[in-house]
């Protein structure tokens, strides 16, 4: 029976459609955060693995682009529908297999005696899998009732987090002889590929089929012609930036820092700094008008339509500053336990990487249950007030935080996919900070993640999507090299304040946009949803 989305989740339970949905959502949640690892962590250490010079596996880093500029292309994935399956649904299935053949393919793939196309395979893989999150994000947008988006961004956070346990974490131990797993890269790398094709077989049988979807009605070649006009603009973007944006940020600065007593090297950061600002404000306007001036219809459209609600402009800024002070805090947490705090490698990795991984599941299922009896501007309003309380974490344990509290010591254990060989003692100031952090910043996920799909229009989603999750990823992207620079500037207790600080804008702009906000819970023109 078709009924629509609106009505399938009654406010007080959820029925089994609904549960069908949420599970629905998990899944893609671990089929979409699978490769990620695989294009960063593991890969790195399978580079490790083989003797890759350490220059060679930094310049390797870049082939994580796409998940930034994955907006570029998510149009098409609006605009054109593949046969059989339906429009997102066939696309989740046609990304999720060519994942699998791709990582099949590396793992062929020596990258030390072929390092070139190892690194075209890598950059391929990002691709694939920067395009399934597009697909997989308009999905779920589409088929979640605004009742279930809230539990819905929980369950996707949880699905994406355990995949990324598996890819980015108990991998290294199935690749680690002295574990007892000794398998080699290209099969942990096949191994995965198997995954996608159950992931794709997962989607053919369980995933629901959106009824009566809305498709663009642009031109089609049009919308082709467009989006090879942005990839010029952005690449002759890039080239000009590359040449002229240091020497003018050097024009700009040098002298105003040639005055103060700061060292060179942390000089050429400020300018380094401000000549990729230079360049990302001289590339976007160009792309813009590139998409312009070739009637690049999907997008343009797709932009108009989020342009015309109310509210527009400020929730773009609002969606920058949200997870701004986290973001600006957790840029350098590694390098500020392990240096500036002088915590064991054990000791951080055990407290953030294990502990502080399922503290942040947990938050954000509690985010997305108390979010039902919340509502969204509640929960983003209590849950943003807590992710900026939770800074002030670091900032006591950086002033005389560590030591101060009784701490514990973790056993040895060996649970077969994973073990600690010996007793680890923990900090209880570090392991109280870093619950903090990951629980509040779990919950304000959950209801992040809510809110962006509560400003899409379902014939544009893919796009609308895209365009909002990258002015969200300003902050986890854009803002670590100004946050390295600051750190060294003024120290760890003076960053960790202005951390906090920076998550304030955030919450004066939701009281001001409470009403906009809250008009947003209820969704009178939700997609009908077939089960």
């Amino acid at each position: 029976m078709t009924v629509p989305a609106s009505h399938a989740a009654p406010a007080s339970r959820f029925d089994l459609a609904a549960l069908h949905r949420l599970v629905v959502v998990t899944l893609l949640g671990f089929a979409s955060g699978l490769p990620l690892a695989l294009t960063g962590q593991a890969m790195q250490a399978w580079l490790t693995a083989e003797g890759v010079g350490i220059a060679t596996i930094g310049l390797l880093s870049i082939v994580g682009l796409p998940y930034t500029f994955k907006f570029l292309w998510a149009p098409l994935m609006d605009r054109f529908e593949l046969p059989w399956l339906g429009r997102r649904r066939g696309w989740v299935v046609l990304t999720q297999l060519i994942l699998a053949a791709v990582l099949w393919w590396i793992s062929n793939t020596s990258p030390s005696h072929a390092t070139h196309t190892f690194a075209l395979l890598a950059t391929l893989l990002a691709f694939v899998s920067a395009s399934q999150d597009v697909v997989v994000d308009a999905y779920r947008t589409n088929l979640l009732a605004p009742k279930e988006r809230g539990l819905g961004s929980s369950l996707y956070v949880m699905g994406y987090r355990m995949a990324m346990i598996l890819s980015g974490g108990i991998a290294f131990i199935w690749a680690d002889p002295n574990q007892g797993g000794a398998w080699t890269w290209p099969e942990i790398y096949r191994f995965m590929g198997w995954m996608m094709v159950g992931a794709a077989v997962v989607t053919v049988v369980f995933l629901p089929r959106l009824a009566h979807e809305e498709v663009p009605t642009s031109v089609a070649r049009q919308d082709l012609i467009g989006f090879f006009a942005v990839v010029v603009a952005v690449g002759i973007g890039f080239l000009l930036s590359e040449r002229f944006s240091p020497p003018i940020a050097e024009a700009i600065l040098s002298p105003l820092l040639s005055h103060t007593t700061m060292a060179p090297a942390l000089q050429k950061k400020w300018i380094d700094l401000l000549a990729l600002m230079l360049g990302l404000g001289f590339t976007l306007p160009l792309a813009a008008f590139a998409a312009q001036k070739a009637r690049f219809e999907t997008l343009l459209g797709g932009l108009r339509s989020y342009f015309v609600q109310t509210g527009a402009w400020p929730f773009l800024a609002f969606i920058v500053f949200y997870k701004l002070g986290d973001a600006f805090a957790g840029s350098l947490l590694t390098p500020f336990l392990l240096q500036g705090m002088g915590f064991g490698m054990a000791e951080v990795g055990v407290v953030n990487k294990i502990v502080g991984i399922w503290l942040s599941i947990a938050g954000a299922l509690i985010g997305g249950v108390l979010m039902l009896r919340l509502g969204l501007w509640r929960s983003l309003l209590i849950f943003g007030i807590l992710q900026m309380l939770s800074n002030l974490g670091f900032w006591w344990l950086a002033v005389d935080g560590k030591g101060l509290m009784p701490g514990l010591v973790l056993p040895a254990f060996d649970w077969g996919f994973v073990k600690l060989a010996q007793p680890t003692p923990v900090d209880g100031g570090l392991l109280l900070v870093i619950a903090a952090e990951n629980l509040s910043g779990g919950m304000g996920t959950a209801a992040f993640l809510a809110f962006l799909m509560s400003l899409c229009n379902q014939r544009f989603t893919a796009t609308q999507y895209a365009l909002l999750s990258a002015f969200a990823s300003v902050g986890r992207v854009w803002v670590g090299p100004l946050a390295g620079v600051l750190a060294e500037s003024i120290g760890w207790p003076t960053f960790f304040v202005i951390s906090t600080v920076l998550a304030a804008p955030a919450l004066v702009m939701l009281w001001w946009l409470r009403e906009p906000v809250r008009a947003l819970e209820v969704d009178p023109d939700a997609p009908l949803v077939d089960d």
